[in-house]
């Protein structure tokens, strides 16, 4: 999702604890680098540990590490400009009773835009439907950067725009959108559900 700007909270600083603060940033590289930036989330255990033998709070802990569980959330990410015109897709795939599509990509100056749909019966629209909270991740292959960027829900239809740097192809044949879905936001719990549109 789209991030707000972040503004420096104070303009106090205290310099003695620059070395300090740079030691954390080595470690945190040396910590990507050894977990290949899939770190985890240390076990309630170790952090009740370090809690006591640091003299800190469980829940600041929680929260550190919340926050230290993958770098490429806070990657930039790119803002399409340079709108150039609309590539057809106009596939869809129905599993069970929802019903998903994608009718077009946009193509801009540096990126592409995809928009992903659900559509479902809305007289079975209720708090327990289990597409009702769940997360799309878009996955193109390792050349691409694939960020949801918004989306919306409204009775028996959901939508949700990615997008993706660099810019696909105009020639869209052959191309494969892989949508992953997970219960929680950032890649958390897999429900294996998994739609894929093959462009020909």
């Amino acid at each position: 999702m789209k991030r707000m700007p972040f503004e420096r909270p104070t303009e106090h600083y205290d310099e003695r604890i620059f070395n300090i603060d740079e030691q954390i940033c080595s470690l945190l590289k040396q910590r990507k680098e050894i977990s290949g930036n899939n770190p985890g989330f240390p076990p309630f255990e170790y952090i009740s540990k370090w809690a006591s033998a640091f003299e800190l709070y469980e829940d600041f802990l929680k929260a550190v590490f919340g926050s230290l569980r993958s770098e490429e959330h806070f990657k930039p990410m790119v803002e399409p400009s340079g709108f150039r015109k609309h590539i057809p897709v106009l596939q869809s795939i129905e599993k069970g009773a929802i019903f998903y599509s994608v009718t077009s990509i946009r193509q801009y100056n540096n990126a592409s835009v995809i928009t992903f749909s659900i559509d479902w019966d809305m007289t079975t629209d209720l708090p327990s439907n289990p597409h009702k909270h769940s997360h799309f991740e878009l996955y193109l292959g390792e050349k691409y950067d694939c960020r949801m960027t918004n989306g919306g829900s409204t009775s028996g239809h959901s939508s949700y725009n990615y997008v993706v740097s660099p810019p696909l192809t105009d020639d869209i044949s052959g191309i494969e959108l892989m949508f992953k879905e997970y219960s929680a936001p950032f890649k958390n719990r897999p429900t294996g559900i998994e739609i894929v549109f093959r462009v020909e």
